[in-house]
This record gives C-alpha cells, structure tokens and sequence, in this order.
C-alpha cells in the first residue's frame, strides 16, 4: 500500500510542469510528448570527472569520439562490465533537458515500465521546494511524499530499493566541505540541512541507496569531492532524426509539423540550435503562434533573430529585474567578450577573464556558459564556452548595438563598436562573420528595437541602421560594372534584408538596383522566402535570371516524392511574387504546371528564357496551355 501511495504520488508530481518547455501540451500524456535525448556516458571512475571533461560538448554532433564514451538514451542501464549503476550524476547545460530526464525516470518507474529495482523513489527539487534549516533523512523523505502515512523508519530499511533524486543541485549553493566527523550515519537523526545531505552524498547514512543527481557543469568541482564510484552522463541534446521527431510530437497535427519542421531544417542556423532542446522548443512555439494566425509559414514574421530574443527572454524571465542595471552591465560584458571571441576565432574563455570581466555571478552565468572541468594533467584551469557557437555570434551581435554609459571597463581591452569594420572584414575576408552580420540587421529592426526594451529591458541603439543600408548600396555597386544595370548576386543580401523584415529598409537597400541574379544555387525553403519578401519590395527589379538554381521544399538530402504535387514541395514561395520579366533556366519537367500558370497570373511578365531545360513533351504541352490563357502577355519565349 505504501509503495503504490509513493508511486501514484512521484507520477503526479513528475507531471507538474516547472521548468521552461517541459510541458507544451497540458491534455497529452507524457510519454506522446517525450523525444529521447542523446546523453553521452563515461565510464565509471573512482575518482569522478578527474579523470574526464565533462560539460564540454556543444550538442550531438561533437559528441566524444574516444572509445571511453558510449551514447545512451536511458540511465541505469548496466555499463560494460553489467553493474548497474548507483550513483549517477547527470550534467547538462540550462533547458538540455536535466528536469525532462528525471519526469521520464519517475514516470517509468511509477507505471512500473522501467526501474523496477526500487520500491521509493523521492525526489528533492533543489530549485522548488522549501527545505528546512536542519532535517534528517526520514523528514527529507516526509516532505517529498506528505502523503504517505508511515514511519520513515520502515521505508529506509531495505536500502537497495531506494533511489534518491536530486534536481538542480546547483540550486542549493551551500558549501560541500563539511567536516567527516559531524556527518551522520543514521537516517532519523536531526542535523543541519547540508550535513544531512552531505551524508547522504558521501554514504556515511544509507550507504546502498541509489542516487540520481542532475546538475549544471558549474557545481561539478565542488560534486566530485564528495562522490565515490559515480557515473557521469551528459545530455548532448536532440540527435538529427530527435529534432524532426520532437516537431511532430509537439505539433500532434502532421501537416503542420512537417510545415515548421520544413522551415527550420531550411534555415541552418535555427536547424543547428535545434539541438538544445528548449530552443526546439522556442521554435515550436514561435511557429505555432504564426501557424494559428496566417495558417502559412510562407508569411512567417518571425527571422532568426525574433525567435533568439523570445529564447533570451524565457531565460531572463524574473531575474533580476528589481535591479534592471545589473543585468544591462551583465550583458554588455557578456557581449564583449563573445565579440572578442569572434574576432579571435575564440570559443573557450579562462576563469580568470570571467572574473575580469565581472561574469562571475552565479545568479547569470550558468545561464549562457557552460563550465569545463579540465582533465588531470592538463595545465589550464576551468574554462567556458557558450551553450552553442551561434549564441555566441548572436550576443557578439547585441555587442555593436547595445546601448551603454560608456563606463564599461573589461580586461579585454576596449573592443571598437565599430559596425564598419565588422562589415569591411566580412566582405573582404571574413565569411566566418555571416551570422554575426546577419543578427545585426535583425537587432536593430524597429521591432526588435522595441521588444528589447519592453521584453527584456535591454536599449539597443538605432544608429547602426544607416550604416548597414550604405553598405548594402555601396556592395551592389562594387559587384556590378560600371555602365550597366546594378544587379544582386548574394544570396546573403536577401538573407540580411529578411532578418530585418522591414519593407521601407528593402526599398532603399534594393532601389538602385535592377537586376537580379542567382546561379548554380540550391534555394531552401528558407532562401526562397527571404527571395519573395524582397522581391516583393523592389520596385524597380526588371530582370530576375536564376540559372541552374534548384528548389527545394523537403530537406536537401531527401528524394523528391513524384507523387506529391508540384505546388506542395517546389518554387512557390518565389513563383507566387514574381511579377515581372523572367529569364529561367534548367527548369524540370516537374515545375511546368506551375509555370503555365504563373503565365496567366502574372501578366507583368514580358520574356522567359527557358534554355538548358531538360523538357519533355509533356512539359511543352503544358507550356502552350499556359500561353493559350487570356492572362498571358508574354512578347518573348526563348
């Protein structure tokens, strides 16, 4: 009776939802909502992380390639040798999915699926629940599961079905080096709260107990100290084929998820976010809002740099915002130092510049770095990284924008807001800053200009503004020859433009300009709309060549489906904006339905080029269909 009161308690309470993501549809079970994470496993070591990094990944795709690393899917499973283990400690970056993993561990277990070897399991939400000042054990217990009506002494006898969680360990801040004497080896006796958790960690109360630990990679160098025989697991995130699967899980309706799922595999930066799985999550959200109110991505608002402001505001939310100056501060040294990194080619930061540059606060930090615990006999001392080199290239962005007092004094050095130079580096030599440039424009939008402030509390100034549009003029005329008409040939030009997904700032960037021309260029799903948005803002484009270019509306390496409709998987996000004349080249037969009737929708449209075309009669059957129409206006067909 008391184990089925404990299971039916750890079920309810694994549902409840706590932590940012976990839960995007209150009326699903948990396990229709559950993706498996990749958590990549080290070996068991007397010694803990002493004898490896842990926390030093930046998601699947850098996963440990040494033979000491296997990948799982669960924990608790028997390693190598078949001993299970009995004390694990899962690390993991903020939103990987550490709260997630403990649901799926309570869930199993309370329906009796997996984890069977214990008859209790209580878990101690470090970063919730109100834990007394001084406790024992048997109250530990007393406060996880109020409902269940016995003497904890009964519970606590058979040790080996026992398996203590604690969530967010990081969260209790207490010190770890307590002296062996005071610890506690009986589980009714009353200590001081960390006296009593520390005997539980070092085995003095409880010895053949199990624990399962999570934190983030900053409370690591104060874990190992106190932990013997344990296993460490990293959550690497969402795996390529996770990713896909976690859209249609949230989305339950196909159609939709294939839709989001389509647009953010198109756009490599958000596909590569994916892989944290509350930046899966901020995109599922983002995307559903855009769903639900234009039923079509294809006028989708929201760029990359939206849906990074969103994520940064969910990480923000309800810190500090009593003192709104320490998080502005917090931020701008947080900026330079990842502009600083970019210029350098640099990812991993020392303890010593955190220090320097005043990031060393707890409250923040762990939020936007992850702590690497060195290796023995490595000669460097702990390092950081940001969560994803992307996040860093954003916040390297926020650097060039972000107003200040002009006070701001970093061990850096005083790092120019100089956008031109960010841009004269990229254009001659640079190509590394793509993204960085690219969250630029989308910063200093006029609506991201004001979220910022609202959302975030965070001034960004406008005066980038000007600079960015001279430089997009002054790059179209150094591509073009003197004498002829000015064209656009970079595809990051429309890349730019629709992360700011203003119509003026298109107008002045693109007025000059008259042609437009693209070759030998795979055009995503994402590509293609950047294209229409601008196209659909140039006046005066007179000539659209876009030789030897492919569409693509599934994933790049997948086959086109000849039985899905052209109009389902090809051009029509550029075909539905293309008003004027149109030179195309290497067009497949699987486009000329919807280029006969393009020819009667658009009647702006005065020459096609059709040459190195591979069409057969079909495809020509189709055209004179379309030229037959009373729309058509075409005066040249080559």
């Amino acid at each position: 009776e008391h184990r089925r009161n404990n299971r039916e308690h750890t079920v309810w309470e694994s549902l409840q939802d706590r932590e940012l993501g976990a839960c995007p549809r209150e009326s699903t079970s948990f396990h229709s909502r559950f993706t498996a994470l990749t958590i990549a496993r080290e070996p068991r070591s007397e010694h803990g992380v002493k004898d490896g990094a842990v926390g030093t990944s930046q998601g699947c795709s850098n996963a440990s390639s040494g033979a000491a690393t296997a990948i799982t899917t669960t924990l608790f499973e028997p390693d190598e040798d078949g001993q299970t283990p009995q004390v694990v400690v899962l690390v993991g970056a903020p939103g990987m999915g550490k709260t997630t993993m403990v649901r799926k561990v309570m869930v199993e277990w309370g329906e009796g699926m997996l984890h069977t070897q214990f008859d209790f399991v209580f878990c101690i939400d470090c970063k919730a629940i109100a834990l007394p000042m001084e406790a024992s054990v048997a109250d530990l217990v007393s406060q996880c599961c109020p409902g269940l009506q016995v003497p904890s002494g009964k519970i606590l006898d058979d040790q080996k079905k026992i398996l203590f969680i604690f969530d967010g360990f990081e969260a209790l801040g207490f010190s770890l080096v307590q002296p062996e004497a005071e610890l506690s080896s009986d589980p009714r006796e009353v200590k001081p709260l960390e006296l009593t958790l520390m005997s539980l960690l070092k085995k003095t109360v409880l010895p053949e107990a199990s624990l399962l630990i999570t934190t983030r990679p900053t409370a690591l160098g104060s874990l190992r100290g106190c932990l013997e025989g344990e296993y460490y697991m990293e959550i690497l995130g969402f795996s390529a084929a996770r990713r896909e699967e976690y859209f249609h899980r949230y989305f339950e309706n196909p159609n939709k998820a294939d839709m989001a799922f389509r647009f953010a595999r198109g756009n490599k930066i958000l596909y590569s976010l994916c892989v944290i799985p509350v930046m899966s999550w901020t995109v599922c959200t983002i995307l559903e809002q855009e769903l639900c109110g234009t039923k079509n991505l294809l006028e989708c608002s929201k760029a990359t740099t939206g849906i990074m402001m969103f994520y940064l505001s969910q990480l923000l939310k309800h810190r500090d915002r009593d003192n709104p100056q320490v998080l502005q501060q917090f931020l701008l040294q947080l900026c330079s130092l990842a502009a600083d990194g970019i210029w350098k080619h640099k990812v991993l930061f020392e303890e010593k510049e955190i220090k320097d540059c005043g990031l060393d606060q707890p409250g923040l930090l762990p939020f936007f770095l992850n702590e690497t615990i060195p290796k023995v006999g490595e000669d460097h001392g702990t390092v950081y990284a940001f969560t994803h080199l992307h996040l860093q290239e954003f916040f390297a962005a926020m650097f060039y924008v972000l107003e200040d007092d002009g006070e701001m004094v970093s061990s850096l050095g005083r790092l120019e807001k100089d956008v031109n130079k960010l841009l004269e580096s990229y254009s001659k030599s640079r190509k590394d800053l793509n993204v960085t440039v690219r969250f630029l424009f989308g910063l200093v939008s006029q609506k991201s200009i004001e979220y910022m402030d609202k959302t975030i509390g965070c001034r960004i100034s406008p005066q980038a503004r000007e600079e960015l549009l001279k430089w997009l003029q002054g790059r179209h005329r150094g591509l073009s020859h003197p004498g002829r008409a000015l064209k656009v040939s970079e595809m990051d030009t429309f890349h730019f433009l629709f992360e700011m997904n203003e119509k003026s700032f298109a107008q002045s960037a693109l007025g000059h300009a008259t042609d437009l021309d693209l070759q030998d260029t795979k055009l995503t799903l994402y590509d293609q709309m950047a294209l229409s948005f601008c196209i659909q803002h140039w006046d005066g484009l007179g000539c659209v060549t876009l030789q030897g270019c492919s569409f693509r509306w599934q994933d790049p390496e997948a086959e086109l489906d000849a039985s899905v409709p052209c109009q389902d998987r090809r051009a029509e996000p550029l075909f539905s904006v293309l008003s004027r004349r149109l030179q195309w080249c290497r067009l497949s037969e699987s486009c000329c339905a919807e280029l006969a009737a393009l020819l009667a929708e658009h009647p702006g449209l005065a020459q096609l080029e059709l040459g190195d075309s591979s069409l057969g009669d079909s495809s020509v059957h189709l055209l004179c269909e379309g030229l037959r129409t009373p729309g058509c206006r075409l005066r040249v067909l080559r």
